[in-house]
């Protein structure tokens, strides 16, 4: 495998690094902003964004080497959300950062708006991705990692998976190639908030040990708290650390994390809060109204 990087860290565009408090705050707006933007497009998924956003966050507030004035540009890090309906957490992170603006979320879910109901990289800004069939993110995730070592680019590539979006066998073929290419450059989250679009997951298709099987797989494995700050960060510089084969964390995540009645709730999967349920959620994230 050729590991010759073309180019140094100083070359690239690196966001400045945020503080644990900077990242939490930010995250918080986040969760204000999904809970938003499903109530007045009636529709989407609020409960998978809100378990995925600290990731998110600390992924593109401390570590996602990208330009938001030049979201094409060509050796930018990349992030693949494969389970793309959790979009309004990626339209979140990427208004916080610059890539879109703040009123443009009033688009989601809009015929003609930038912030489809899953995440289109024809659309927006900031999406390297076109997702809507589950499955695929892992599989486009080592096209992108293949490319950057054919660059002899040190850009790496996240790819954010469900745990509900496990159960496709075409996730299992991508891990055996990934390995097999051995691409340390290739980062994968897999979102354990334990249930999927029905009903909890262990009801809907068992899948035993997670980490053991990504392990049998050849991956570099490791296990956190998806909403600790401290924990993601030192996955995060894990991950980068692991230069001879892939990496996955599996993040032990809340679906509807920091709304009490979508927490750990399917019926929040794929479903908006009403005017009465907004007002409750905002007021426990600590909007005044």
């Amino acid at each position: 495998m050729n590991t010759t990087i073309k180019g140094s860290i100083e070359q690239r565009t690196l966001i400045a690094m945020l503080s644990k408090s900077e990242l939490e705050s930010m995250a918080r707006r986040c969760r204000v902003e999904i809970c938003k933007m499903t109530h007045r497009a009636k529709a989407g998924h609020p409960g998978g964004s809100l378990s995925e956003i600290d990731i998110l966050v600390a992924l593109y507030g401390n570590y996602l080497s990208v330009k938001p004035d030049q979201p094409k540009w060509s050796d930018r890090d990349r992030f693949i959300l494969s389970k793309g309906h959790a979009s309004p957490g990626m339209y979140a992170i990427l208004s916080e950062i610059g890539f879109i603006e703040n009123q443009d979320l009033e688009s989601y879910r809009v015929k003609g708006g930038i912030c489809q109901g899953h995440v289109d990289m024809k659309w927006t800004p900031g999406v390297d991705f076109s997702a809507g069939s589950l499955g695929m993110g892992l599989s486009f995730g080592i096209g992108c990692a293949l490319a950057a070592q054919l660059d002899e680019s040190e850009r790496q590539i996240y790819v954010m998976l469900g745990d509900g979006e496990l159960q496709e066998g075409s996730i299992w073929e991508a891990a055996m190639a990934a390995a097999h290419h051995e691409l340390g450059n290739l980062n994968v989250f897999v979102d354990r908030n334990n249930i999927q679009n029905d009903d909890f997951c262990i009801e809907q298709m068992r899948m035993f040990d997670i980490p053991s099987k990504w392990i049998s797989f050849g991956w570099h494995v490791k296990e956190i708290n998806g909403h600790d700050m401290e924990e993601i960060c030192s996955g995060i510089e894990w991950m980068k650390q692991n230069k001879d084969g892939p990496s996955v964390i599996i993040a032990n995540t809340v679906k509807g994390k920091g709304v009490s009645f979508m927490e750990n709730n399917p019926q929040f999967h794929g479903a908006a809060p009403n005017d009465e349920q907004l007002a409750l959620a905002l007021e426990e994230l600590g909007v005044i109204q």
